[in-house]
């Protein structure tokens, strides 16, 4: 098994990174493999809406000079996935929000590419707005019909300068929590599908309030 952590911290190192690596120590002592792909600091443009995604099914977004189709094809491959992300203006990093606007609209396009896999969140903020960002990271989990592993508290670490979450002794609980949480229902949901058929997935419907 492997968890593809995305850290969407313009800082390769900062207290996104350690939220991240401390979910990935408790599933690391449970024997899944783990790996952090690092976003927040690449030139990623946003959804640009045009729906070639949709039309061509090809599990590709069409907005190229990036490597946001690699990552969709590695998370396709994963078994689970953490969102991570600091807080910017009590909401998502924009870079992070234009990785995940793209990568979550080409796997709904495309028959659910993340479906039924175990998806968690983890949020680092200075003082105020982590939660409403955890709530906007969990949106994306939420609508691609994944699995998600809960803690004591909300996901949310407290630190300005990189490694100063450290210092945050229940935010670090709450991602150890997490980490032996995700571990068991990854377990959980890996060996009851050899025995227990999933959900059959049902064709999405859409209905628009103006016509």
């Amino acid at each position: 098994m492997i968890v593809i952590g995305i850290n969407g911290s313009p800082n390769a190192k900062g207290n996104t990174f350690l939220a991240l690596t401390t979910v990935f120590r408790e599933l690391e002592h449970e024997g899944i493999e783990t790996e952090i792909i690092h976003v927040g600091n690449k030139n990623i443009r946003g959804c640009i809406a045009c729906n070639q995604c949709q039309m061509q099914t090809n599990e590709e977004c069409a907005v190229s000079g990036d490597n946001v189709n690699e990552i969709i094809q590695r998370l396709k491959a994963a078994d689970g996935i953490i969102l991570g992300s600091p807080v910017y203006f009590s909401a998502i990093a924009g870079t992070m929000k234009s990785f995940l606007d793209r990568t979550f609209r080409v796997a709904a396009a495309n028959n659910g590419l993340f479906r039924h896999k175990i998806g968690a969140s983890v949020v680092a903020d200075r003082r105020a707005g982590g939660v409403t960002t955890f709530d906007q990271l969990n949106n994306f989990i939420n609508y691609a019909e994944m699995f998600m592993p809960s803690s004591n508290y909300w996901n949310v670490v407290y630190g300005t300068l990189p490694g100063e979450a450290e210092k945050d002794l229940e935010g670090i609980q709450i991602m150890r929590v997490l980490g032996k949480n995700m571990a068991w229902l990854l377990k959980a949901v890996g060996s009851e599908k050899v025995n227990l058929a999933l959900p059959e997935q049902e064709k999405k419907i859409r209905f628009n309030y103006i016509r």
